[in-house]
């Protein structure tokens, strides 16, 4: 069994982040647990309920998808009875995951209609939020809360 199977979700972030990268993912922790969420295997995936509704990917490096990406599981609609003010519809917009072709066979995107807005060549995985701090965190946990009541 690898080391990071035996980590801790704050023991990975402890040992592969820095900084307010690592601030900031320790803070998304507490998030996740203050509204019954957790990681998968390896930390890879956030599940609500035995559902997966985010993807992850950790590994203190440079380069992309690192140092630390969640995808959220998103239609790019808000659900019936919930809101998405204009500034987290921006902040949202702003991380929109445009394809790079990166094999999972969606390339080379397709166009997207998310949060009211069209947008062309987007991955399958419509929203990619990259070391996500200030309102990009805070957008990242609105978005979380909306698909957990999905």
């Amino acid at each position: 069994m690898s080391e990071q199977n035996t980590l801790s979700f704050e023991e990975t972030i402890t040992k592969v982040l820095e900084g307010k990268t690592q601030e900031n993912a320790l803070d998304f922790v507490a998030f996740l647990k203050a509204n019954n969420m957790a990681t998968g295997e390896n930390h890879s995936t956030v599940t609500y309920e035995g559902n997966v509704i985010a993807y992850m990917h950790m590994d203190g490096k440079d380069e992309m998808p690192g140092p630390w990406t969640v995808w959220p599981s998103v239609t790019g609609d808000v659900p019936d009875g919930f809101t998405l003010d204009d500034n987290m519809k921006a902040v949202a917009w702003a991380n929109i995951n445009i394809c790079a072709d990166c094999g999972s066979g969606c390339a080379p995107g397709s166009k997207k209609v998310v949060y009211g807005k069209e947008f062309d060549n987007v991955c399958g995985a419509l929203l990619a939020f990259t070391n996500p701090n200030g309102d990009a965190l805070l957008c990242l946990k609105k978005i979380m809360q909306l698909i957990k009541h999905n």
